[in-house]
């Protein structure tokens, strides 16, 4: 069971992420070589992302297969690699730890949330999934084609959208800092 300071954090962590993204604009020193190593980075998490999303049948089922085959929560690592990403971008220590800090808990929070409810939700399902050493077991791992449409269903485009906005107004601040 998750406490409610759990549940409201996990809820809260995208209204606390527009909250931190404004500390980490401020407090950003990014110059064109961190903007462009961090947005490779940031790129590969959210490719990582989209290829989940396009498996993902959101409170359906246990999802097993693209990165599900491999990975409890790919979207999760998705995100924490496109953090990385930003911190690199951002060029900045405290943006780094801000973004840590962030991360860690509400990532967290929200990962001790989906596990209760998919625990509370499919059960002995869910578990057979979790045992690692069944995943090549055809009763526990689903072949499913990845879908571009699936992906949009989950709203992936939102992250996408999140990763250019992000990296333009760090490009905006480098611009801005250079004239």
């Amino acid at each position: 069971m998750t406490s409610t300071f759990t549940r409201r954090l996990a809820r809260l962590r995208v209204p606390l992420g527009f909250a931190s993204g404004v500390l980490v604009l401020w407090l950003a020193k990014p110059c064109w070589s961190s903007l462009a190593g961090g947005f490779a980075l940031a790129a590969v998490g959210e490719l990582l992302r989209v290829w989940a999303a396009g498996h993902l049948e959101k409170s359906r089922e246990v999802t097993r297969s693209g990165p599900y085959r491999w990975l409890r929560h790919p979207l999760y690592v998705g995100s924490s690699i496109m953090s990385a990403g930003l911190a690199i971008a951002a060029w900045s220590v405290p943006v780094a730890l801000l973004i840590a800090v962030y991360m860690i808990a509400t990532l967290s929070a929200a990962i001790r949330t989906e596990n209760a409810f998919l625990r509370a939700t499919f059960g002995a399902d869910y578990d057979a999934w979790l045992d690692a050493s069944r995943r090549d077991d055809p009763s526990v791992t689903v072949q499913r084609r990845f879908s571009l449409a699936r992906a949009r269903r989950n709203r992936e485009h939102r992250a996408v959208s999140g990763l250019f906005l992000a990296f333009g107004l760090l490009a905006l601040k480098v611009w801005w800092l250079s004239r």
